[in-house]
């Protein structure tokens, strides 16, 4: 069975090259335009793994991700942030807020998997606060 990564994305582009790029590592990709849709797909999916835009339409990704974190099925889900927000102390309020990681866009498709590797094996270096 494969790995299932939920990606909340509500840009296409953005959505279609980290699915092509995970897809073509062997990972199974959920999509989700929204934070609402990707809080109820969470629950219902369980994903190994949760990528997550903090630019989002309707609900921010700072506030997904602290709603995933009252999921009791998703206390210990990692979620990286896949954000363009690199201002001094973005990736702080990043982690506050409930994430594992935090990955810059764009992102680099020669080395984006492997990114996201880490934190599905336990080797992440970032933790929640």
């Amino acid at each position: 069975m494969k790995t299932m990564i939920l990606l909340i994305e509500d840009n296409e582009q953005n959505r279609y090259l980290a699915t092509f790029l995970l897809e073509k590592s062997g990972y199974a990709v959920v999509p989700a335009v929204d934070g609402p849709m990707g809080i109820e797909l969470a629950g219902r999916i369980l994903p190994r793994l949760i990528l997550l835009d903090i630019q989002l339409p309707t609900m921010d990704g700072y506030t997904v991700a602290r709603r995933l974190r009252k999921l009791p099925a998703m206390e210990k889900t990692p979620i990286v942030a896949v954000t363009s927000y690199a201002m001094p102390g973005d990736r702080e309020k990043t982690i506050a807020s409930g994430c594992n990681g935090y990955i810059e866009k764009p992102i680099n498709p020669e080395t984006f998997v492997a990114d996201i590797e880490r934190y599905l094996d336990g080797s992440d270096k970032e933790s929640r606060t």
